[in-house]
């Protein structure tokens, strides 16, 4: 019986979740228009790379709460501790401009590499359920390739925190954009089923 509830539970999850792949295509599209304007714009001080990355890091965060609504339970802990984690360290950023660029060069290497984890597991799981799932895994080891090098070769240049920060939101709406396609593809197993 208890088996019957927690499959009626996951499909009701799984339902709603399919229902909103339209949210995830439009987050997508903003974090790419997103990052073509960090690539555009001028930065040349400390606060305005911190309050940049603040920013950033703050709607990723907001982003990791709305994908609580449309995951099973096991997903919505990691949404939650991830949206947490980068609320964090965008509030950090906010508040503390000033501080060195080694400081937010290990924030952004740091949710770089929880990014890229996240993007690893979230393949492998998917594997057998979508077609694409090799392309988030290539986004997922290029995240990690990336946070290791902003964690070993910064060397006090700003661009570089610029760069850093338009790849996040580049990785971010690619990774929502393929989450809107496989609820979208989701919604049509379902309707079909």
């Amino acid at each position: 019986m208890q088996t019957m509830d927690m499959m009626f539970e996951e499909r009701e999850v799984v339902e709603e979740a399919a229902d909103k792949w339209w949210l995830f295509l439009l987050t997508g599209i903003a974090w790419l228009v997103f990052a073509l304007l960090v690539f555009q714009w001028d930065y040349t001080t400390v606060a305005a790379i911190s309050y940049l990355f603040g920013v950033v890091a703050i709607v990723a965060g907001v982003n990791e709460f709305f994908q609580i609504g449309v995951t099973t339970t096991g997903w919505k802990i990691v949404h939650g501790l991830l949206g947490v984690l980068f609320v964090i360290a965008g509030i950090y950023a906010l508040v503390h401009p000033y501080d060195t660029f080694k400081t937010l060069a290990a924030l952004v290497g740091f949710f770089l590499l929880i990014k890229g984890i996240f993007d690893l597991t979230v393949a492998f799981v998917t594997k057998g359920q979508f077609d694409l799932w090799w392309l988030q895994l290539v986004v997922g080891i290029a995240e990690i390739l990336l946070a290791f090098w902003v964690a070993g070769n910064f060397e006090q240049k700003a661009i570089l925190l610029v760069i850093y920060v338009g790849i996040v939101a580049l990785s971010r709406g690619i990774t929502e954009l393929f989450l809107a396609f496989k609820l979208k593809g989701l919604k049509r197993k379902l309707a079909s089923a």
